[in-house]
């Protein structure tokens, strides 16, 4: 009997259709995280992926993740899809956090383009700017202001750190909040630089925040042509052997230096002129500029041990001439490149104008047209733009690379010190999967090391990180975001502002030292005590408005609910002596406002007493907390009217616990 055979159109159809079913099966295909293997229950594991991959749980996060499986939880946070409508109604008053590059420079200038523009339309007088009364001046400051419908720069930056202080707290996509972070650290930009700090907010929310669970050749890309990266590390101006144009940022910095040196009697002797030595500077500026050259290969892509030279770096900045800013984002437009711009159309073999993507721009006369060798990989003479998005893929897909991402990626999600198994099976997938972020995290999660004892809450906070992890565990109301973003500078984490091109170091011997701790339980103390202005706190409903019977009994009841499946017993043996401090009520009130910041980032220094000084070690007083009780100084029971100061003071001693620093 023959055998029925389908028409082959249908085959054809039956063949993709399971193919295209068997790819989604794939894309999609469930997983399994080892974590009861190690010994951890549901709520237990839920615990772990909130401390690592969210600013930290909610009330009732923990068993909510349990209960719909870690595994979905994860896959949902690397999705980062998750609806933000209460997020974004909190960020609907601010109206300068999606403005673009160019309209932020129209909008919030420079200090020092205002002052030019006002003195060059005659609405500010040069003799006003040099009076000791600055009255007139700042008159005259904001009426030119005013009139051209700017702003202060500094209200720009304040709606900046607003937006990432609301999103840390309240964002559904966690995850996607904590790689931005990552991400833009690794990729460090800072608000120290002027030609910069104009570029910043549409860095992260352009360049960093949608990238960073793709391919990092693509993250990577997205950074070097920023103008926020192009003017942090120089590149802007790095120009080659032909260069014709000179750079306009130098002429008017020679311009400016010379006026000075020319208001000092002339002189130009480098040796004792620190002005002459900085117009020295500026003309060598005009040349080669190898500092993002060096920083991508040390930094960004194969480490400090990746295997290049200083020659490779030489060589890799000259691949890199031209790379600028698009002029039409500045306010200032050069006519040689005004006319390269003119010429972008071309195509890209002509190489006679230029290329312009955005807010980038390729100036091909300011580009070294000869051979060049990075690493081994020849650069034919007469080569453009492309021969510099080669080598950015080539450093992005290098072994070393591989190593050096997932390392830093492990050292951020697992320990300070991540197994060598670990980083050599993420590297692996860094290798085979084409430098896909989102796989080198399944590979990390999935792995045996990330759920090891050793792993679980080995990690330290940053400032930033307990202050997130605060408002959340509390549920707080935050309507004045700046009030905590000034407590995180406090505590040792000025964010947006760290100099290095390294970012924060990201291991808990930074962050941790006696000053540093003293300021982090101020902070506890002044949050929960409601001392920040704008931030509230409803302690009460967090046990569903259950008054706990003592001081201690609260001690044990709110460690469970803000350090959820943790063994708190030595925590509680810990902490219960602190209640005993006869001065802890004056110290509350001085938490909040005299807490001095510590004068480098993870460098604090004690400049007051201890809220926690050692206190001597008491019976701790069984009484029942009793509202407006009389404070005798030695009762653990005290309230002020109207307020659950007890309360307050057990929730502040809590968060500033070593225990609770740990993630």
């Amino acid at each position: 009997m023959r055998k029925a055979t389908r028409p082959l159109p249908v085959l054809l159809a039956f063949i993709f259709t399971g193919f295209f079913f068997s790819s989604l099966s794939d894309d999609k295909a469930p997983f399994t995280l080892p974590y009861k293997k190690a010994g951890l229950t549901d709520k237990q594991a839920a615990a772990h992926l909130l401390s690592r991959f969210s600013y930290g749980p909610t009330p009732g996060q923990v068993a909510a993740v349990a209960e719909m499986g870690p595994e979905n939880w994860l896959r949902e946070q690397l999705d980062g899809k998750m609806p933000d409508d209460a997020l974004n109604q909190r960020l609907e008053i601010y109206d300068a956090i999606d403005l673009s590059n160019e309209q932020v420079a129209q909008t919030y200038p420079k200090p020092g383009q205002i002052i030019r523009i006002g003195v060059k339309e005659g609405i500010i007088s040069k003799d006003s700017v040099n009076k000791s009364d600055k009255s007139e001046y700042r008159a005259q400051l904001k009426q030119l202001m005013d009139s051209k419908g700017m702003k202060p720069q500094q209200e720009l930056f304040r709606q900046f750190f607003n937006q990432k202080i609301l999103r840390a707290a309240y964002s559904n996509n966690q995850f996607r909040e904590i790689m931005t972070d990552f991400w833009f650290n690794h990729f460090n930009v800072s608000l120290t630089k002027n030609d910069c700090a104009t570029y910043v907010p549409a860095y992260e929310r352009e360049v960093i925040r949608p990238n960073v669970f793709g391919r990092f050749n693509a993250l990577l890309m997205a950074t070097a042509k920023s103008p926020a990266m192009l003017y942090y590390l120089d590149n802007f101006s790095s120009s080659g052997a032909n260069a014709r144009t000179p750079d306009p940022r130098a002429a008017q910095l020679r311009k400016r230096v010379e006026q000075r040196i020319m208001a000092q009697g002339g002189r130009m002797d480098t040796m004792n002129n620190p002005v002459a030595q900085r117009l020295q500077q500026a003309k060598k500026a005009q040349g080669l500029n190898e500092n993002y050259a060096r920083e991508v290969m040390e930094l960004h892509t194969l480490g400090v041990d990746g295997g290049y030279t200083q020659e490779d770096v030489t060589q890799a900045a000259r691949v890199l001439t031209g790379w600028t800013v698009n002029p039409a984002i500045t306010g200032y437009v050069n006519p040689a490149v005004q006319k390269a711009m003119a010429n972008a159309g071309l195509n890209r073999q002509q190489r006679q104008g230029g290329v312009t993507e955005g807010d980038f721009l390729f100036a091909a006369n300011r580009h070294d047209p000869n051979e060049k060798t990075v690493l081994g990989k020849n650069f034919p003479a007469n080569g453009g733009m492309e021969e510099g998005e080669a080598l950015l893929n080539m450093l992005a897909r290098h072994p070393s690379t591989a190593k050096f991402i997932s390392k830093k990626i492990a050292i951020r999600f697992v320990s300070d010190n991540p197994p060598q198994s670990l980083v050599d099976r993420m590297a692996k997938t860094f290798t085979d999967k084409d430098g896909d972020i989102r796989e080198v995290i399944y590979t990390m999660v999935s792995s045996p090391e990330f759920w090891s004892k050793e792993a679980l809450r080995e990690k330290t906070k940053s400032p930033f990180e307990l202050a997130m992890s605060s408002a959340r565990a509390l549920n707080a109301d935050i309507r004045q975001p700046y009030q905590l973003y000034t407590w995180i500078a406090k505590m040792g984490q000025k964010m947006y502002y760290y100099q290095a091109p390294t970012g924060f170091p990201d291991k808990g011997h930074y962050w941790i030292n006696t000053g540093s701790l003293l300021n982090r339980m101020n902070f506890g103390l002044a949050l929960a005590s409601q001392r920040i202005p704008g931030v509230t706190i409803d302690l009460a409903a967090l046990n569903d408005h259950h008054e706990p019977e003592s001081a201690v009994a609260a001690l044990v009841t709110y460690s469970k609910l803000v350090m959820p499946e943790r063994d708190i017993e030595a925590t509680v043996k810990r902490l219960t002596p602190m209640l005993n401090d006869p001065n802890l009520e004056k110290k509350i009130d001085a938490a909040a406002g005299k807490t001095a910041p510590p004068a480098q980032p993870g460098a604090a220094t004690m400049t007051e007493e201890p809220l926690m000084a050692s206190a001597p070690a008491k019976k701790t007083v069984e009484q029942p907390l009793k509202k407006n009780a009389k404070n005798t100084g030695n009762n653990t029971s005290s309230y002020a009217p109207g307020t659950n100061t007890m309360l307050a003071q057990v929730i502040g001693i809590i968060i500033g616990s070593p225990e609770f620093q740990r993630k």
